[in-house]
């Protein structure tokens, strides 16, 4: 901050909404005004879901005024009976000093008040990783949840293998869960000490969990699927300093984009490369973010100061991608990406969440698995409503488009047990006895009285993103939505014969080769071989179930 200025700076005017409050001093209030301040803290913390962050020596209109030691520390001190009142921690985030000419010198500092909601074991946020194949992405993350750096000759990436062939070509084609977590005073809880999970979800109030996505091109489909129903808070994506942007790491940008999912880039590697070559792969990213296609504001952050400011401005503006540059090896500035995601707050406010919660219930069916001595596990993200242990639900559409009854017996989140989930959450259900067989991925579990309806033929806005030809009538592709994947064939363009690369239009699909549970307003995307195209569900012909083997053609 430039301390030669003698007029006073000016940030920007404090929201009513959202988790940031400013506060020009807090010096021995009254009893009525301090419970004032208790009942705001509690709104603040509402909104960001668990966390807020407070500014002292900032006036409300956003002027940087600053406080001398004595009342920052009488704020401070009023600021800690705050938070003992409402049960939250507090971390200082940073101090800076303002100078208005005057002899003593005065300081805004920055809070972050952190309290575990009530009803949630921690604060949760779901964070994808994008990157070409050999980015660095599985190393990264080994590093970060495993808390040792890696060898330079891909140890630390061990550790996250599922299959026997990744470990033989190191190379990741399933996709896989990572967790990070921070306790309330900002403090890293990892693998690190020889923690379990349920040892990290027990002492952290904020878990990262990192959906490790594969990267290379044969296993597109997966990154897709990834993206597409495990519903990420943000991407992180990934770029070697020595290869910067190739292979997928353009389709995965565009996958983001396409998907608006917000995404902070980290460049890996620096270890390997020089400063100049560092330098250039970061003006290469810079200026793919400003083309008018991406439209992005790039920050490259450099210091502690810069991740504060970076986490904050990306909740608060999409438009905003933070740029890191880090090394697994060295573990040069990997400190500022842990201060970015453990400052990082959600990016949906409190009452999306309220207004889903409100809905009946709606579990997206993304894996499943046979545990033994448990039965049928089924992993996926609760898009609406709630759930509980014990509750009676039904799951389809089968083959044949009917629902099936089934119970859920118990739930687990990041791998400890947990009685209710709520909307957004991710987590596997034990289903008990039930068959195995009867399920797939792309099912979803309703409760009984929602009358699910399912399609086999349904209508899509579609802009076409890239296609070698002529897109046209009889022309088939694999269709993405949320977690349902299908081939299915163009019946008709309408108002158009055929359509060329970057052309709009409202289009026909037909499932070939069951019916599938979608909701209009629902994000799709579509390939096939080098065809790609984006768009959303705008109508659904809906069957009742017995008719869906007729209509597929059976």
């Amino acid at each position: 901050m430039d301390s030669s200025r003698s007029e006073p700076l000016q940030g920007s005017p404090e929201a009513e909404d959202g988790n940031i409050e400013y506060k020009l001093k807090l010096v021995n209030p009254s009893q009525y005004r301090f419970e004032h301040l208790v009942t705001q803290m509690k709104w603040r913390l509402q909104e960001g879901r668990g966390e807020a962050v407070y500014q002292i020596g900032v006036e409300d209109n956003g002027l940087l005024v600053g406080l001398a030691e004595e009342e920052m520390r009488a704020s401070l001190k009023t600021l800690h009976r705050m938070a003992e009142k409402v049960g939250a921690d507090i971390t200082v985030l940073r101090e800076r000093e303002v100078d208005y000419d005057s002899d003593t010198p005065r300081k805004i500092t920055e809070v972050l008040v952190r309290k575990v909601p009530d009803n949630q074991q921690f604060l949760d946020l779901r964070v994808a990783v994008l990157g070409n194949v050999d980015s660095g992405k599985s190393t990264l993350l080994g590093v970060l949840t495993q808390g040792e750096l890696d060898n330079g000759r891909g140890r630390a990436r061990l550790n996250l293998f599922r299959h026997l062939h990744e470990i033989q070509s190191g190379r990741t084609s399933s996709i896989s869960f990572e967790i990070l977590g921070f306790n309330s005073k900002g403090e890293v809880v990892n693998y690190s000490d020889s923690r379990t999970a349920e040892e990290i979800c027990e002492s952290s109030s904020k878990m990262i969990t990192f959906i490790d996505l594969a990267g290379h091109h044969k296993y597109l489909h997966t990154t897709i699927f990834g993206l597409t129903s495990y519903c990420p808070d943000c991407a992180l994506l990934l770029v070697s300093a020595n290869t910067g942007i190739a292979g997928t790491t353009r389709e995965h940008l565009g996958l983001a984009l396409a998907l608006k999912v917000p995404f902070f880039i980290v460049v890996s590697k620096v270890d390997l490369c020089a400063k100049t070559t560092v330098e250039r792969t970061v003006r290469q990213l810079e200026r793919v973010l400003k083309q008018p296609g991406c439209h992005k504001v790039p920050m490259l952050v450099t210091s502690e100061d810069d991740a504060v400011t970076a986490a904050q401005q990306f909740a608060q503006s999409p438009n905003i991608t933070p740029i890191f540059t880090l090394s697994s090896v060295s573990g040069e500035s990997l400190d500022l990406l842990k201060v970015f995601l453990n400052i990082l707050p959600p990016l949906t406010n409190s009452k999306e969440q309220e207004e889903l919660m409100q809905q009946l219930t709606e579990f997206q069916v993304d894996e499943i698995y046979t545990v033994p001595e448990v039965g049928t596990v089924v992993g996926g993200t609760l898009s609406s409503g709630i759930c509980r242990e014990g509750d009676q639900l039904v799951v389809g559409p089968t083959d044949d488009g009917c629902f099936l009854e089934l119970r859920v017996c118990s739930i687990q989140r990041n791998r400890s047990a947990c009685r209710v989930l709520r909307a957004g959450q991710a987590a596997t259900l034990a289903l008990g006895d039930f068959d195995r067989a009867l399920l797939r991925k792309g099912m979803v579990m309703v409760s009984p009285e929602m009358n699910p309806t399912i399609c086999s033929v349904f209508e899509a806005e579609i802009v076409l993103l890239f296609h070698a030809t002529t897109f046209r009538r009889g022309f088939q592709v694999t269709v993405h939505v949320g977690n349902v994947r299908q081939t299915a064939v163009v019946e008709k363009i309408h108002a158009k014969d055929k359509l060329r690369t970057g052309e709009k239009a409202v289009v026909r699909f037909r499932f070939l080769k069951h019916p599938e549970y979608l909701k209009v307003g629902a994000k799709l995307l579509f390939r096939e071989g080098v065809t790609k195209g984006i768009g959303h569900v705008t109508d659904v012909q809906a069957i009742a179930a017995g008719e869906a083997q007729a209509n597929m053609g059976f």
